[in-house]
């Protein structure tokens, strides 16, 4: 079938940084440019946001997105704020900020400029090789640790990467954008994410090889999250793509969730529990000091952060 034609619908957004209290990342705060992603991955733990838009968490979220296009103006606003205090933000939590709308609306460079004008730390999280576009703005950031990028690597397996994340940049095409990024200067993690057992399980230990040997500082991992709309569409995808072991691998994922399809606790929804957890945790960890590969997050920077300008106190309100 022809792909689905995208729809853009634009949004005046109220507000931009969103704040979070959840202990189990490292920020508080993130910008998402976009509602929607159409690389359409099948396992993208975001899509019941589309329901608050009253569209449907499955083709709509890939075809029918919306675009701040007041984003880099509300971020001005937000952080000139007499009471802000920088911390590192995460651009692209929810949503890629770089996915292929990106090209033409430049909402997430404008956002970027934002942040570099400021001083701000910003963390950015893609699986799209757009980001090479921004360079400009990114390597000066780095060279201040303001800036790093986490790049999502799900498998190496072409064919696979196609089924699980059609409209997304190939695995061959992510580590080249990991190599760019880290001969430039910018310091960059490889998200091994979502860990589904059975699929791209198996490949732990040559992503982390591949993405040492592109120049990765450090490597993270989640397993596979089915929160609400989530689990009924990742258990068809596996009865086209996988049916003969579709219930092996629903199986696991239980196990890991304490008999559910999914368990929200903050304390084990990232990596999982019990036995098969267990044991991912121990290959990821193995194989992250076999290639050297640090864990977890960039210290980076707040205390350069300069409060923006406005062109007059009208701007304020």
């Amino acid at each position: 079938m022809a792909p689905a034609a995208t729809e853009v619908r634009s949004e005046r957004a109220s507000s931009l940084l969103a704040y979070n209290d959840s202990p189990d990342i490292y920020f508080d705060r993130s910008i998402n440019p976009y509602r929607g992603c159409e690389h359409g991955c099948v396992y993208c733990y975001a899509r019941p946001t589309h329901g608050y838009l009253n569209l449907s968490p499955g083709l709509d979220f890939e075809t029918r997105l919306v675009a701040k296009v007041n984003a880099a103006e509300l971020l001005r606003r937000e952080l000139a704020a007499p009471g802000y205090r920088a911390a590192v933000v995460n651009l692209g939590s929810a949503t890629d900020a770089y996915q292929p709308v990106e090209r033409q609306l430049r909402i997430t460079r404008a956002v970027l400029e934002v942040l570099a004008q400021a001083r701000h730390p910003v963390a950015i999280v893609t699986k799209a090789s757009l980001v090479e576009r921004d360079l400009d703005l990114l390597v000066p950031m780095a060279q201040q640790r303001l800036a790093a990028a986490f790049v999502s690597v799900t498998t190496l397996d072409h064919a696979l990467s196609r089924q699980l994340e059609p409209r997304a940049a190939s695995p061959a095409r992510r580590l080249r954008t990991v190599e760019t990024l880290a001969r430039a200067g910018v310091p960059v993690c490889v998200n091994v994410a979502p860990v589904i057992p059975f699929v791209n399980e198996p490949e732990i230990e040559r992503i982390l090889e591949a993405a040492a040997a592109a120049g990765a500082r450090g490597a993270f991992y989640t397993v596979l999250r089915l929160p609400w709309e989530v689990a009924p569409l990742f258990r068809q995808w596996l009865g086209v793509h996988y049916p003969q072991r579709a219930a092996r691998v629903m199986n696991r994922v239980r196990e890991m969730r304490q008999g559910r399809d999914y368990d929200a606790d903050f304390a084990t929804r990232m990596k999982g529990s019990g036995t098969w957890a267990g044991l991912i945790r121990q290959r990821f960890d193995k194989a992250c000091a076999r290639h050297h590969l640090g864990r977890g997050r960039f210290e980076l920077r707040d205390d350069l952060f300069r409060r923006p300008r406005l062109d007059s106190q009208l701007d304020l309100f």
